[in-house]
C-alpha cells in the first residue's frame, strides 16, 4: 500500500518536472525572441505629451499654437498615435542615431479623410545629415493621393527630394506599416555619405487630410 502512494507521488512529482520544463521552454523561447528584436530601436512610440495634448519634444516648423491645433496624441484601447487634421506645416524631432548600424526606418499610418483628388496625403522626412547652412538634408517619404509610387523628385536648396511610397486615398480607417532603407536612399539621391549621427525626423498630414501617425523605429537589415 506504502509502495503504491509512493509511485503516485513519484509519478506526480515527475509530472511537475516535466510541466516546469515545458514552461522554462516557453521562458526561453521568449527570450529568444525578444533577443531577436534587440536591434529595433523606438525613435517615437507618442507617448508622451504635454498639456495641450502635442508630443513632447516636437517642435512646429513655423507656428507652434497652429501646430498643437492640427497635431494632437490621441489613443484607442492601448494604441497611442499622433492625429494630424488639416495641418498646414510639419513638426519635427531631434534624435540621434547611426543609419549605417540601423538604416531601416518602419512607422505606422492610418488615413482617415482626404480630399477628392489629394496630392499630398501625408508624408514622413528622414533626415540623416546636414549641409553647409547646418539645415537638415532631409528624403521626403510620401503618401501621394495622385502620383505613382516609385515617383521620385529632386529637391532644392530649401526642400526635400521626394519619394513616392504609397499612392491613392485607399485604404480607408486601417493601419498601414512602411519600411524604407533611409541609409541606401540617401547615398542614391545625394550621392555621398551620411553623417555619423542622423539629425532627426519629420512629419505632416496633407491639406484638408486626416491621418493618424504611428510607433516611428529603426532596426537594422
Amino acid at each position: 500500500m506504502r509502495s503504491g502512494v509512493s509511485l503516485i507521488k513519484i509519478v506526480g512529482f515527475v509530472g511537475l518536472n516535466l510541466m516546469v520544463g515545458a514552461l522554462l521552454v516557453i521562458v526561453l523561447a521568449d527570450v529568444s525572441s525578444l533577443a531577436q528584436s534587440a536591434g529595433v530601436v523606438v525613435l517615437e512610440d507618442f507617448r508622451a505629451k504635454d498639456e495641450d495634448g502635442f508630443p513632447k519634444g516636437w517642435k512646429a516648423q513655423r507656428s507652434e499654437s497652429q501646430a498643437k491645433q492640427a497635431y494632437t496624441v490621441q489613443s484607442e484601447q492601448e494604441t497611442v498615435f499622433l492625429s494630424a487634421k488639416s495641418a498646414d506645416q510639419r513638426v519635427y524631432k531631434r534624435i540621434a542615431w547611426n543609419p549605417k548600424v540601423t538604416p531601416i526606418v518602419a512607422w505606422r499610418w492610418r488615413l482617415k479623410t482626404a480630399p477628392v483628388e489629394a496630392d499630398l496625403i501625408a508624408a514622413v522626412f528622414i533626415s540623416l545629415d546636414t549641409d553647409l547652412m547646418v539645415l537638415p538634408v532631409a528624403t521626403k517619404y510620401v503618401w501621394s493621393g495622385t502620383r505613382s509610387k516609385g515617383t521620385t523628385t529632386e529637391g532644392g536648396i530649401f526642400s526635400a527630394s521626394e519619394i513616392v511610397i504609397r499612392a491613392g486615398a485607399q485604404p480607408i480607417g486601417q493601419w498601414v506599416e512602411e519600411r524604407v532603407n533611409a541609409y541606401e536612399d540617401f547615398k542614391r539621391i545625394h550621392q555621398h555619405e551620411p553623417a555619423d549621427q542622423a539629425w532627426g525626423i519629420s512629419i505632416l498630414g496633407g491639406p484638408g487630410v486626416e491621418v493618424d501617425f504611428g510607433l516611428i523605429a529603426v532596426s537594422s537589415p
